[in-house]
């Protein structure tokens, strides 16, 4: 069985890469590479005392330089885990373009 990768940082991994929350925005890829997923948060559920998404915006976006980002791919999901799908789908694709 192949070792799994360790966040030094000790923060949430999917698939190998971070996972960062700031409030409604979810920050999904390395930021080292040259495409990022950014993913907000537009409605929720209160189920018992747990916050759950609803409703989720899901951008792949260049990562070159701060705070001139390009949103190149745009989608609306029902969830997070459908949203980190289609994400995570989107930005392996990118990353391998590149390559």
């Amino acid at each position: 069985m192949p070792a799994k990768k360790k966040n030094t940082q000790g923060g949430l991994m999917y698939k190998g890469k971070p996972l960062l929350r700031r409030g409604n925005l979810l920050y999904y890829g390395n930021p080292e590479d040259k495409y990022i997923i950014m993913m907000t948060v537009l409605e929720s559920t209160k189920i018992i005392d747990l916050d759950v998404s609803t409703s989720v915006v899901v951008q792949l976006q260049t990562n070159d330089i701060p705070g001139k980002e390009k949103v190149l791919k745009k989608a609306e999901r029902d969830g997070l885990f459908s949203a980190l799908d289609v994400g995570e789908f989107w930005l392996e694709e990118a990353l391998s373009e590149n390559s």
